[in-house]
């Protein structure tokens, strides 16, 4: 991967908000993109191609869409974008697409499936999360060899199938699962540079996932629950002392991990009250009827306190509500 080329092959998989932001950069940059969809957006995207609005400037992009990942064949770069939920049904089907050098991309939220390869994790590594990965179905389909994580620092949502809306935000972190800066990482890096995107190498991406998981494994599941933007979550003294509380388990089994966090919860809280009244991905989730991300975000903050003896008795409340709330309306 030396760069955009005009015979690289490069997939989107999941064109939803992420994978279409992400796309529509690689497209004006001159790669000639396939995305895997179905349903109304690859009717969309086969029609009108991809398209992104940015203020009042909108974009347009011709992609190859298909529904069967078959008709692709092997990628040299593949782009995972779906929310959590969607991963089982992508790994059954994603192996036409990954060859020995193809490099995936994740750009998801919550802890992945390869959180804990490339040696991080102390006496944990090496170990399969169960929440993420019961049977390791997704493993044997994605192997962790052709992983490069990254983490999405950008607020994108959908007008419509294929029509992306980019609010703000333009960061993607980069990093392989070892932190080793291979040749492949930095290649990455400068291609999604070449897209208009403000990516960096990580040293330790796991550490990036974590610290965007501190701050978003609260508000996410709390706006589902209660319908609230992130601005009157905080601002509820009662509610943000709980999300602190929340946060302070996770901080105790990061740093046993080796991810350890230096802010104090209101630290974080300062950062998140600069967007304002932002509406979280899975508060949109719930208005739209989609499955929701527990597992990814929360579920699994469970099960690394359990494999690290740390208590975690306010984020099993935190669970056990919105897992409650999300199954009565369907979600989860």
């Amino acid at each position: 991967m030396e760069g955009i080329a005009s015979n690289m092959k490069v997939c989107i998989y999941g064109a939803g908000a992420i994978g279409g932001w992400i796309g529509m950069g690689l497209a004006q940059a001159g790669s000639r993109l396939n995305v895997v969809a179905r349903g109304e957006t690859l009717a969309t995207l086969q029609r009108d191609g991809l398209s992104i609005v940015r203020g009042d400037q909108r974009l347009r992009a011709p992609v190859h869409a298909v529904a069967d990942p078959a008709e692709l064949g092997v990628q040299d770069l593949v782009v995972i974008a779906v929310k959590a939920p969607a991963l089982p049904g992508v790994a059954a089907r994603i192996a036409p697409l990954i060859g020995p050098d193809t490099v995936v991309l994740t750009a998801m939220n919550g802890v992945p499936w390869w959180f804990l390869e490339g040696g991080f994790g102390g006496p944990l590594a090496g170990s399969r999360l169960a929440t993420i990965d019961p049977d390791g179905a997704i493993a044997r389909a994605i192997p962790s060899a052709n992983v490069i994580g990254g983490v999405v620092h950008a607020s994108c949502s959908l007008d419509a199938p294929g029509v992306v809306r980019h609010h703000f935000g333009n960061g993607l972190i980069v990093g392989e699962p070892s932190g080793e800066a291979t040749p492949r990482v930095k290649a990455l890096c400068e291609l999604m540079v070449s897209a208009g995107i403000e990516a960096r190498v990580s040293p330790q991406i796991q550490k990036d996932v974590w610290y965007k998981l501190w701050g978003n494994m609260t508000v996410n599941p709390i706006s589902a629950l209660t319908g609230a933007t992130t601005d009157l979550i905080l601002g509820d003294d009662l509610v943000r002392g709980f999300v602190s509380a929340v946060m302070l388990e996770a901080r105790d089994i990061g740093a046993r991990i080796g991810i350890p966090i230096a802010e104090s919860p209101d630290d974080r809280h300062a950062v998140t009250r600069k967007l304002g009244a932002f509406k979280t991905s899975m508060l949109q989730d719930v208005e739209a009827g989609r499955p929701v991300e527990l597992d990814a975000l929360v579920a699994v903050v469970r099960e690394l306190g359990q494999l690290t003896k740390v208590a975690t008795p306010f984020t099993d409340a935190l669970l056990g509500l919105a897992r409650l709330h999300a199954r009565q309306l369907g979600l989860y």
